[in-house]
């Protein structure tokens, strides 16, 4: 039987409605969970109860915890009959469930339990998973309803998370059949769908089978699309291209798939590519060559003019290598398979032996389908006799789909200089994920006692907080005091885990350039306290020491009977989304806080199918070539193709797929030539180009094949380096879920109570980069520092003319309808055209005379003019239009003023010349901006002047009222 079991702490309520008719409620919670149900005890004449009750609950099946919900009811106890009525329910199924140690307290607001229901309130909830045998389960309800239960089990201890994460990671990937209430959701949300196909994972690639086949026909002719009604000065050199191609699902005609009649493809969304496979697992008895006696053996493979070479070992006759070689069918010129064993010599490599396989005898393997055998072969000398030692292996021919694909050692990946396994490790495809990021809350508030070396001043204090390579000051305190105030806030980013340590430093200031560290505080960050709300968190006071290991030693500050103190507040805040990418091209919106986030909307598949047109990046054997490979980035999850090397039309045709949790998300694909074998440019990776598609412009079930043009801004000017083929289609599972999306604010609920400035944005958002930057670049092979700052746009921030005009335009393109709205209405006032004027002038009086109409007729007119302009809807995702971005129109020196990096290296009279003419824009929008407050002001005096107005009158008509009953009342006597 499992040990895994519910930990659900009730903590209280807030706000809560009243039932007993004295404006107050006798209030108990009744949880329910796989058949169990507890109860805590029942709070009297309290709107606001707290409970702080730990109840634990019995896991029947840990693989259908993501099925199962938590029910949280709150209700009413009327002592007079012995009754109850409802105040409310939470409801949490099993994805939201974490581990003790991600677990914090969340206010979930209460949902009804009909339509007719009144609740209102919150309840405080923390739930966590633990499978700690010690801890044994609470005590279950009793079966009579009325009766009363005043007591609850509450088990203190410390949970181990250890066993418990081999039961977690499949949460998030079954399929989700129930719809997850999470915090801040909207009520009586309709059920997500279940999804309709099995989606299995592998290493760097899943697909959806959708059971379709690929059909013989001719290509079409690629239609060409202009991406904006604007754009008709564009080049159709940079459009988007729609294709049809052949794919293993069938063939792709706008958007619908046409099956053949040829099998159903696992991957259906790339072409099949037709592989053949060699794997060497190992060799036994092989004979000695040295003089020594000694034999360091490694294997070739060879096929027409590829050759694979595994790695080496030396002085070893039974080695181990379990490496696989791939070849592409299509550019092998041979009908044999050579497999040569060789001692590694200094000058020349003696032959040890080999097998020879002859091509139409090898077996196909179509997953499904576990992997082929290896078998022992006795090695052959030259002449084809049998010679002395073994060697095993496997040979078969398969499709990218292989599950040993991605591992492999690629033909394609293949240079006259570099064919050995150890090159091959770095043009690997690969799936990365980058690192849960928290933003931590650092609240410093006061010193006290602090001891400086010259005891006849007071001290000059500041104190500085470090995390990593991330460091920020507070103010120099201005009291003369041993005693030092701040009270200043600041946030840091940290990810996950947390190898990290936060520091502050007290620093006394000496002088303008001399200051001296009076001690420091080190806090592990695992040791911080997490939150996922604004609730106060409490602050504690901590010994300042003089090192950084006395502070980290628990027992030194027991052995000091005094010590300086600093008084803090540290928090994890978990309500947050950490950005590490701009906001208008965010791919990931969800807070920090696993338990905040919705269930997701969709499954988004792209196909990396080809590139074509490249433009020579690199010289190799006196011709212009390219290594190239595409990194895809949606969400936390990064993949990485597999090199190219030496075309300029390569062939990727490799699928990926990704959950969609919001449909105002992007997903970028970066093209860059692999500089790290044979290359040049300090070994950095070059850009080709990237592509952006933003989810809310896909139809749903639809296959988008398009050619997209990867265009690049240099000084010179916008360049097309080549077109990037793909295919990507979106699955909704939930039309409900995802049309409630929309009704909520795009980011988590904590940026808006508490907002970050605009400077504490770009700052924490270059933090985030660097630290994703390097997490990834730990990685084998790794994803380089600037091939993750060009897909998050990490430079995005920095001063351009260009980016400057094209958004002053995308401003006036807003209030383009405006405008236009008003020069209509004073053509209606000058009567220009009297058909009009006339209908509008019926208009008003009819809704003068039923002035109930108004609102109908204005939502019916808003209405009409969205169906009018849903003809105009394009059918196809936009990409870069260089006449919006100014890129084709910009000025030569804007553009090198743009590439120009900070700090600026052009010479003294060119940063001149920039800075005045930097001064006439900013003059001219000072200008605007004054105009714009006087014209407002003008309003306001306006709208001031006439209240006035009304107040006089308002006060003529009392005076004369009240004269003329004076005088009736005079008249009268």
């Amino acid at each position: 039987m499992s040990n895994l079991k519910l930990g659900v702490e009730v903590v209280s309520a807030h706000d809560l409605m009243a039932k007993d008719g004295q404006g107050s409620s006798n209030t108990f919670v009744e949880l329910h969970f796989d058949g169990q149900r507890f109860r805590t005890a029942t709070k009297e004449k309290d709107l606001n109860p707290v409970w702080n009750e730990r109840f634990y609950f019995n896991v029947s099946d840990p693989n259908i915890l993501s099925n199962l919900t938590l029910d949280a009811y709150i209700y009413n106890l009327n002592k007079a009959n012995n009754s109850k009525s409802f105040l409310g329910k939470v409801r949490l199924t099993g994805t939201s469930f974490v581990p003790y140690s991600d677990a914090v307290v969340l206010h979930y607001p209460l949902e009804k339990r009909s339509f007719l229901s009144r609740v209102k309130g919150e309840l405080g909830l923390k739930v966590f998973v633990t499978d700690d045998p010690s801890i044994k389960s609470s005590n279950p309800l009793p079966a009579m309803e009325s009766s009363l239960h005043t007591g609850s089990d509450s088990i203190q201890s410390q949970e181990p998370v250890e066993h418990v994460q081999k039961f977690l990671p499949n949460l998030f990937s079954n399929e989700k059949s129930r719809a997850r209430h999470t915090f801040n959701h909207l009520p009586n949300a309709s059920p997500a769908q279940p999804l309709q196909q099995n989606i299995p994972s592998m290493v760097t690639q899943s697909t959806v089978n959708y059971g379709m086949q690929e059909m013989k026909s001719q290509p079409q002719v690629p239609k060409v699309f202009q991406m904006y009604s604007g754009s008709s000065s564009q080049s159709a050199d940079y459009t988007v291209r729609e294709t049809s191609p052949h794919l293993g699902g069938g063939q792709i005609v706008h958007g619908r798939v046409i099956r053949g009649d040829r099998p159903v493809s696992t991957y259906d969304l790339v072409e099949q590519m037709q592989y053949l496979f060699v794997r060497v697992v190992k060799a036994r008895d092989l004979p000695s060559k040295d003089v020594t006696g000694s034999l360091d053996p490694f294997v070739e493979v060879k096929v027409g003019n590829f050759k694979g070479i595994t790695k080496h070992f030396e002085k070893k006759q039974n080695p181990e290598w379990n490496e696989v070689f791939a070849f592409a069918k299509d550019n092998v010129a041979s009908s044999f398979l050579e497999v040569v064993v060789k001692d590694k010599d200094m000058i020349k490599d003696d032959f040890v032996g080999l097998l020879r396989f002859d091509l139409r005898e090898v077996p196909t393997r179509v997953p499904p389908d576990s992997p082929l055998a290896p078998e022992w072969y006795r090695l052959e000398d030259k002449k084809g006799e049998k010679t002395k030692g073994e060697l095993m292996l496997a040979v078969w021919n398969g499709t990218q789909a292989d599950e040993a694909f991605p591992d492999a050692w690629h033909s394609d990946a293949y240079t006259s200089n570099d064919s050995s396994s150890t090159i091959s490790s770095h043009t690997r495809s690969k799936v990365y994920h980058s690192p849960r990021l928290w933003y931590v809350r650092v609240n410093i508030i006061e010193a006290q006692d602090l001891v400086v070396s010259d005891k006849s001043r007071f001290p000059d204090a500041y104190v500085k907080v470090q995390i990593g390579n991330q460091l920020l000051k507070t103010k120099s305190t201005q009291v003369r005091s041993l005693n030092a105030v701040w009270r200043e806030e600041f946030l840091l980013v940290a990810s996950e885990p947390f190898e990290e340590l936060l520091v502050l430093s007290v620093e006394d200031r000496l002088g303008p350039t001399k200051e001296e560290t009076i001690g420091k505080v080190v806090i592990p960050l695992n040791m911080v306290e997490r939150r996922a709300d604004d609730r106060f968190i409490r602050s504690r006071w901590f010994n300042i020491e003089k090192s950084v290991s006395a502070a980290m030693d628990g027992d030194h500050a027991k052995k000091e009977k005094f010590s300086s103190k600093l008084h803090l507040s540290v928090c994890l805040d978990g309500g947050y989304h950490v950005l590490d990418e701009p906001t208008h091209y965010s791919s990931d919106l969800r807070p920090t806080a696993k338990q905040l986030w919705k269930p997701s909307i969709g499954v988004l598949e792209l196909g990396i199918l080809n590139a074509d047109g490249l433009h020579p990046i690199k010289t190799r054997e006196e011709k212009g070539t390219a290594d190239t490979y595409c990194v895809a980035k949606y969400g936390h999850k990064w993949v990485r193709t597999r090199t190219i090397m030496n075309s300029l039309s390569p062939k990727y045709n490799e699928q990926y797929t990704w959950e969609v949790y919001d449909p105002a998300t992007v997903i970028t694909v970066g093209v860059f030539d692999d500089s790290h074998i044979g290359g040049s440019n300090d070994h950095k990776d070059s850009k080709v180009g990237k592509v952006r598609i933003r989810i809310s412009t896909l139809e749903t079930g639809r296959v988008y094949t398009h050619s997209y043009p990867l265009l690049v801004l240099h000084p010179s000017g916008v360049k097309k380096m080549g077109e990037l083929h793909l295919a990507i289609r979106f699955s909704c599972t939930s039309l409900m879920n995802m049309m409630m999306i929309y009704s909520r604010p795009v980011l988590p609920k904590m940026h808006y109570i508490r907002p970050l400035s605009v400077m504490q944005q770009d700052w924490l958002r270059h933090q985030a980069v660097s630290i994703v930057a390097a997490r990834l670049g730990r990685a084998e092979p790794p994803l380089r520092r600037e091939v993750v700052e060009y897909m998050s746009d990490a430079h995005s921030h920095l001063w351009s003319m260009r980016r400057s005009k094209a958004n002053f335009f995308r401003v006036m393109s807003v209030f383009s309808g405006l405008l236009a709205v008003g020069k209509w209405f004073g053509d209606v006032c000058m009567w220009k055209n009297p058909i009009t004027a006339v209908l509008v002038h019926v208009l008003f009086v009819m809704l003068v005379c039923f002035p109930e109409l108004i609102l109908p007729t204005v939502f019916l007119y808003l209405v009409v003019i969205g169906f009018w302009n849903l003809r105009f809807r394009p059918k196809d995702p936009p990409h870069m239009n260089t006449k919006i971005s100014y890129a084709d129109s910009a000025h030569p020196d804007e553009l090198d003023e743009e590439f120009d990096p900070f700090p600026s290296q052009r010479g003294p009279d060119i940063v001149r010349a920039r800075y005045d003419r930097l001064r006439i824009v900013a003059g001219k929008i000072q200008n605007v901006v004054g105009d714009m407050a006087s014209q407002l002001e003008r309003v306001q005096a306006a709208s001031q002047d006439r209240y006035h107005a009304v107040d006089s009158i308002l006060c003529q008509n009392i005076l004369l009222s009240a004269r003329k009953g004076f005088g009736c009342v005079l008249q009268g006597l």
